[in-house]
């Protein structure tokens, strides 16, 4: 471990930062260093925003991706080494506003039924029966699953917040095979990993991920999904079901009723709830012009 990856590993963990974040702040100062094959400690801005462009222009990353990694280098600069950042000379990307795509109820079945193993198929209904995040999924333990309550307990989640959602029945059932499946597991975590899914580490989001693109394809949906498309579905489909904001709030752990605004815009209910002004207008068949 080099000297200054030790002093900004001390720092994150000083504060607290989650693992997850420790890691992806790590990782983007190496990447950093690696690409103009330098020490980090002798980059200035002029190399931060020449690598700012390079992820947008070259590895076509997006707004936020992009801000994350600005974020781990304003860390390195300003919390290791002490030194001043300007926000003018490094700019914060604007972030584009839109909105995830959905899967109806019908897609996300043909997109579980058509996971590559039952060990992927569980993984798919655990993501789409809680809302979890990609993260939370793989660090999901048995011992998380309250049968008697019948709620999960999702611990440790975005800022360290620990929050419940309800234990859906047929997962409970799944889970209950999916346990009897693996004999060769210490049976702690939910999605081992390793060989065979025998390992005493959890699975990592890559798994996840690769798990729901897989099965997009062999389901034939045209649309791109990845974990969090089931994280929005279970949002979009629980208001179109008539659950309030709030309740949805609490069940995907944001921390602003603005964060799950968003699927007002995308509820088939609530978009149908009102008609369009033009169906009030009495016209005629045909415009003049063309009589």
């Amino acid at each position: 471990m080099t000297r200054l990856r030790k002093m900004m590993l001390e720092e994150l963990q000083r504060r607290n930062y989650a693992h997850d974040t420790t890691r992806s702040y790590i990782r983007t100062v190496e990447d950093f260093a690696r690409h103009f094959n330098c020490p980090p400690d002798r980059l200035g801005p002029r190399h931060i925003r020449e690598y700012q462009a390079m992820l947008f222009h070259k590895r076509k990353m997006s707004a936020g991706s992009v801000a994350v990694c600005l974020a781990a280098l304003r860390f390195f600069y300003c919390k290791t080494l002490r030194r001043a950042w300007s926000i003018e000379d490094t700019p914060y990307p604007k972030k584009d506003h839109r909105l995830p795509q959905i899967l109806s109820k019908q897609e996300v079945e043909r997109l579980i039924n058509a996971a590559s193993t039952t060990f992927h198929r569980t993984m798919l209904m655990t993501l789409y029966a809680t809302g979890a995040r990609n993260a939370e999924v793989t660090r999901l333990k048995f011992s998380d699953f309250d049968k008697q309550r019948m709620v999960v307990h999702i611990l440790g989640g975005k800022g360290r917040r620990d929050r419940d959602v309800m234990l859906s029945s047929k997962l409970l059932e799944e889970l209950r095979e999916h346990w009897r499946r693996l004999r060769r597991s210490p049976r702690v975590w939910l999605f081992p990993g390793k060989i065979n899914h025998c390992g005493n580490q959890p699975i990592d989001t890559k798994t996840v991920w690769h798990a729901c693109s897989r099965a997009a394809r062999r389901a034939g949906l045209q649309k791109r999904v990845h974990p969090h498309t089931l994280r929005h579905c279970f949002a979009t489909h629980l208001l179109e079901a008539g659950t309030d904001l709030r309740t949805i709030q609490l069940l995907l752990g944001h921390n602003d009723l603005k964060e799950t605004v968003k699927y007002l815009h995308l509820s088939e209910r609530h978009l149908h709830a009102a008609s369009s002004p033009l169906d009030s207008l009495s016209l005629e068949g045909q415009s003049p012009h063309e009589k």
